[in-house]
C-alpha cells in the first residue's frame, strides 16, 4: 500500500514493483507525467518510508515514479528492500552470461509471483543454468517453474540454498514428476 499526495489531494495506490531508484504504483488518482508527488509507504513492517517522487511513465492506472531521495529515505529503501529479501517475500530475478553460458540467478523468494519473468527468461533469452543459492524461501509453484526449467528448457539447477534444496528434493521424489530418478 502507498499514500499519496497530489494536488492537495489524498489518495491510496498499490506498489507493483519496487527499486532503489524508484517504483511502479497503481492507482486511481490522475497523475501527470514530469509531474511531482508525495509518497509514503512501508517495506514488510518497515518504518515508514515518506519521500517525493516524480512520474515518469503511465500506463492506464499504472505509474513509474523516480525517487527524489534524502540520505535517510535512501536507507530506509535499502533496509527494506534488504529485509524483503531476507524473508522471502521481495524477489530478484536476473540473467547474466558467464563463461558462455546464460545463468538465471534468483535471490529472494522463489514463487509464482516469478512466473511472467522465470518464462520469458526461459523461452525468450535462453537459459542454461538456474541459480538458486540465494533463495531465502520457495513455493510449490517455484518449484513447479524450475521443474519446467530442468524438464522442458534443458536447463540445469545450479548453486542452491539449504532452504532450497530441501524442498527441491522433495519435489524431485514425488510420485510421476517427470524429473524423478528411474528406479
Amino acid at each position: 500500500m502507498v499514500r499519496i499526495g497530489y494536488g492537495g489531494q489524498m489518495g491510496d495506490g498499490f506498489i507493483e514493483n519496487l527499486s532503489m531508484s524508484g517504483l511502479m504504483l497503481r492507482c486511481g488518482m490522475q497523475l501527470a507525467i514530469g509531474r511531482s508527488i508525495g509518497c509514503e509507504f512501508s517495506l514488510f513492517g518497515s518504518p515508514v518510508v515518506d519521500m517525493p517522487v516524480t512520474v515518469v511513465s503511465r500506463v492506464g492506472d499504472l505509474f513509474g515514479a523516480r525517487f527524489q531521495p534524502g540520505l535517510i529515505s535512501q536507507v530506509l529503501i535499502e533496509d527494506g528492500i534488504k529485509a524483503a529479501l531476507a524473508s522471502g517475500q521481495g524477489s530478484i530475478l536476473s540473467v547474466n552470461e558467464l563463461a558462455g553460458r546464460k545463468v538465471m540467478r534468483i535471490t529472494g523468494g522463489l514463487s509464482g509471483a516469478l512466473r511472467n519473468d522465470f518464462m520469458h527468461a526461459l523461452t525468450r533469452v535462453g537459459v542454461d543454468e538456474v541459480d538458486v543459492g540465494a533463495v531465502t524461501s520457495v513455493d510449490q509453484a517455484g518449484l513447479a517453474l524450475c521443474l519446467v526449467a530442468t524438464g522442458r528448457h534443458g536447463a540445469i539447477m545450479g548453486a542452491q540454498s539449504d532452504c532450497f534444496a530441501g524442498a527441491w528434493k522433495q519435489a524431485l521424489a514425488m510420485p510421476g514428476n517427470l524429473e524423478s530418478p528411474i528406479s
